[in-house]
């Protein structure tokens, strides 16, 4: 029992497991070894875990599903209010931009407006600043800039980009640009300054330059009025102080005045002044008109005067005598001309005077030209200014070669001095 039992090396071993089935007459017996009931132990173990893991599983997977459910709806919910957020954002962006688009719209067209204003205006400046000048002596140096030309921005704004400003301008005011694209390939915007600021600074210095053109030409027509109204003033006093006729409403301005106070709207002042300096050159055309009808030009000019007018020693008689006109130092056959517009009254031999012209010139002046050697136009004939008559001579009552020049009102004989002074005195004005 020992021997078998025992082993000398592993000492005692033990006996396998025997299970014995009796039926009736059969008998079976099974021996269990350990590693099979090992094994078996391990099976039901593993069978045990993945039920009970089973069985957990089942139970917790609808709240598992339910949980990533939840889950999956919130993270779905947040995109969804960040993508909401970002619509709103850019919705006021856009918003905004189409509110600065439409502002600068605006104010381009007001610009392009002003600008086609100023040409209009130029167009009208053009013919009356002509006339201005031919009709006032004396000239304003200063020129205004055409309005047809485009400002030049880069000269007057530092801070704008010296790019053409007016392109992208017709450009806004088409449609063709975005206010926040305006100058985005231009470089970086400095800090705290965007496109739309810039726009702004742009308008601006645009407008300052089509605000001084407006101002310039206004100050040039008041300029020109005033000296039309001075000329007109200087032209109306001499006429007076000589005694001579003269509308005394041209080119006068009345110091009693008065009434109620109505504001001028700024657009009716360029109107306003084009008028002022209409209604001046008319003024002073007029009093030129009148001026040059009268008998104020020298009818010798550079020759000396031999004998004035009034009362002196008669030339033949020695005695004393009234003498009518000026005698002016000519030889014979020098051109005489008359001194205003007029028609000839009389044209051949008239006493003393010998061969004499007369003109009238209307509102009772008549001028006489005697002692002429010949006579070159016949009654009836009208005269310009400057027209020769004929030839001086010595013909008539004369002691020698020379012109007999008389000024005559209704009649009357005048001192032909008086209307050479204001004749000098206003020839620049005339």
């Amino acid at each position: 029992m020992n021997a078998s039992g025992q082993s000398a090396v592993f000492g005692k071993r033990k006996e396998p497991h025997t299970v014995i089935i009796a039926r009736g007459d059969e008998i079976r017996h099974f021996t269990v070894r350990p590693w099979l009931a090992t094994f078996a132990g391990s099976a039901l173990a593993a069978a045990a875990v993945g039920y009970l893991l089973a069985t957990s599983y089942l139970v917790f997977r609808d709240d598992l599903i339910g949980a990533a459910d939840a889950r999956q709806a919130r993270m779905q919910q947040a995109y969804e209010d960040r993508i909401s957020a970002l619509r709103a954002q850019v919705d006021r962006i856009t918003s905004r931009q189409l509110l600065d688009q439409q502002i600068m719209e605006t104010k381009v067209g007001e610009l392009l407006e002003r600008q086609t204003q100023l040409s209009k205006r130029h167009g009208r400046l053009g013919p009356l600043l002509e006339r201005a000048e031919s009709e006032v002596g004396k000239m304003l140096p200063d020129a205004v800039p055409a309005p047809g030309e485009k400002p030049d921005v880069r000269a007057q704004t530092t801070t704008i980009d010296d790019a053409a400003p007016q392109a992208q301008l017709a450009s806004l005011a088409t449609g063709e640009a975005r206010p926040f694209a305006f100058w985005s390939t231009r470089g970086q915007l400095p800090a705290g300054e965007s496109a739309v600021d810039r726009a702004d600074k742009l308008f601006v210095s645009i407008n300052r330059s089509l605000r001084s053109i407006e101002n310039e030409q206004i100050d040039r027509l008041t300029r020109l009025a005033d000296s039309a109204y001075e000329n007109a003033d200087a032209i109306s006093e001499a006429l007076e102080a000589a005694g001579l006729p003269v509308d005394n409403d041209l080119g006068k301005s009345e110091t009693d005045v008065g009434g109620p106070l109505v504001p001028l709207d700024p657009s009716a002042v360029f109107d306003t002044k084009v008028k002022e300096l209409d209604d001046a050159l008319d003024a002073l055309d007029r009093l030129k008109h009148e001026a040059r009808r009268l008998p104020l030009a020298n009818p010798a000019p550079g020759h000396a005067v031999t004998s004035p007018f009034g009362v002196r020693t008669d030339p033949l008689l020695g005695t004393a005598a009234l003498h009518s006109g000026m005698d002016f130092r000519a030889p014979t056959g020098m051109q005489a001309r008359v001194t205003a517009p007029g028609i000839v009254v009389k044209a051949g031999w008239n006493g003393g005077y010998g061969r004499m012209v007369e003109v009238d010139h209307g509102q009772g002046f008549t001028t006489r030209y005697g002692h002429l050697s010949s006579i070159l136009v016949s009654v009836g004939q009208q005269l310009a200014a400057g027209d020769v008559i004929g030839q001086t001579g010595s013909s008539g009552r004369s002691t020698g070669p020379h012109l007999h020049y008389e000024v005559r009102r209704n009649g009357e004989a005048i001192n032909p001095l008086r209307f050479l002074a204001v004749g000098k005195k206003i020839e620049n004005y005339l």
